[in-house]
């Protein structure tokens, strides 16, 4: 695989920042790292839902910015304000536990060997070091620890600042971009805090151990936010690690994805001091062409250049024809464990289909014979229950048929003795009710006269009373 690496230089402003952590999709751009972007607007276009946005902090203090990928396991670039160099610290490598498993409570950078067991799906979205012990490629930082003091040039080595490099590839990248910054930009930016560098990466279908993704392309943007500001952009190619090629800012976000905008304000192609931006080139020039610092190197590199070119000549078609052998290797393998997998599976899937039928059988078997054998008691109790009450049924029905026929001629007889007694108490009762009877006839007929006397008197009395006239008592 073709792999280039790509130092752009643009220089611009970036004020504002948040806390070293993964930042939610709610906060404006890298919240308190936003400082490590001119005019604190970090770059736009880089939208995929798997880019995470990353405030490295380590001390309880922002350090840089990172846009990591979960994708390809390495960071897209990293954000930092030149300070200036220092001496290498002691590599002591840190990973940020959020990406993984963002409610660890884990608010910043930490040793991988501290977390190993207390961080849920540690390495799930981001590389670890296991990643690249034994895979040929080191542990390149973006935001080389070079450029930067104390506990900011600590902070540089984590695993979401690093993208696996070839040793000689680490070295000259960190070598070009030490060079570059120090010597070329730093000296055309008058205030040193105004300097803001991007460092990046392109991911390749290339990936280490299945997993993390070799970059395709690595690039430097630097950008100087001062009143005359300017940028610029240089390439480095992986095979001629001596040529540099000069890029506007325009036409390395064309390199990019569509729609990337690196930088606005000052740093804008619009807006740049044109001959702040020809001073900054004639000086990288100067580094390119070896009249400035870095001739020992450049030296180095021109007397090893043609060996590596003719071995380059003669082992690549060896190597690409070993690539093929094991890339078919792979394939066949693969696909020899996909077929015995897919037997496996389907004999599997055979048996114990076979084995969940005869098991429902034998159940379905069983519970059938064990209904059987409980109703026969309860069958048998129905029986004898329902012959019982049968006799006692019959038994009632002879007892009723004897009593209704002894009842016929006992009511009979009860009758006829009673008729003489209740015929001859009767009479008197009789002979009582004619006296009565008699006695109420006459009694009618006394009360009738006595009412009609009386009232033939009061009827003549009345007329005497009207027509007769009244005497005096002298008459």
């Amino acid at each position: 695989m073709k792999t280039s690496i790509v130092f752009l230089l643009c220089v611009s402003v970036f004020p504002g920042f948040s806390q070293g952590r993964v930042v939610g999709e709610d906060e404006a751009g890298f919240a308190e790292c936003n400082v490590f972007f001119p005019g604190q607007v970090p770059p736009e276009g880089f939208t995929e839902p798997f880019h995470v946005k990353i405030c490295q902090q380590y001390n309880k203090e922002p350090r840089f910015a990172t846009l990591y990928s979960t994708k390809d396991k390495i960071p897209l670039y990293s954000a930092f304000k030149y300070t200036k160099s220092a001496q290498n610290e002691e590599e002591n490598w840190l990973v940020e536990p959020q990406i993984d498993d963002p409610k660890n409570g884990l608010h910043e950078m930490v040793p991988e060997a501290d977390v190993a067991a207390a961080v849920t799906n540690l390495g799930a979205n981001q590389a670890l070091t296991s990643d690249y012990v034994g895979s040929g490629y080191e542990r390149g930082l973006l935001n080389p620890s070079s450029l930067n003091e104390e506990d900011f040039q600590v902070a540089t080595y984590t695993l979401t600042n690093a993208v696996p490099l070839s040793p000689p590839l680490s070295k000259s990248w960190h070598r070009h971009v030490g060079t570059v910054v120090e010597h070329a930009l730093a000296p055309h930016c008058p205030q040193k805090d105004h300097l803001y560098l991007l460092a990046g990466a392109v991911p390749s279908s290339v990936q280490v151990k299945g997993k993390v993704s070799v970059p395709e392309t690595l690039w430097l943007a630097a950008c100087c936010d001062a009143p005359e500001g300017w940028s610029l952009g240089l390439v480095k190619k992986v095979n001629d690690e001596n040529s540099l090629e000069d890029l506007t800012v325009g036409q390395l976000e064309k390199r990019l994805l569509a729609g990337v905008h690196l930088f606005k304000g000052s740093c804008g192609e619009d807006n740049q001091n044109h001959e702040k931006t020809e001073a900054v080139l004639k000086a990288v020039s100067q580094i390119r062409s070896g009249e400035e610092v870095g001739t020992s190197d450049n030296q180095e590199a021109k007397e090893s250049s043609l060996v590596r070119k003719v071995a380059g000549v003669i082992a690549t078609p060896f190597i690409k024809l070993l690539e093929l052998l094991i890339y078919v290797f792979v394939e066949l393998v693969k696909f020899v464990f996909y077929l015995l997998w897919l037997i496996v599976k389907r004999v599997s899937g055979t048996v114990l289909d076979g084995v969940r039928s005869l098991w429902n059988g034998v159940v379905s078997y069983l519970k059938a014979i064990s209904m059987v054998l409980i109703s026969i008691p309860y069958d048998m109790g129905r029986v004898i229950i329902n012959i019982f009450l049968g006799f006692l049924q019959l038994v009632q029905d002879v007892a009723s048929l004897t009593y209704r026929i002894l009842c016929i001629p006992m009511g009979f007889v009860l009758h006829l003795a009673a008729f003489p007694y209740h015929s001859i108490c009767a009479i008197p009762s009789v002979l009582k009710d004619v006296a009565t009877g008699i006695w109420g006839t006459f009694s009618l007929v006394i009360d009738a006269t006595a009412a009609l006397l009386h009232g033939f008197y009061y009827l003549a009395g009345h007329i005497v009373k009207r027509f007769v006239p009244k005497v005096s008592s002298d008459d």
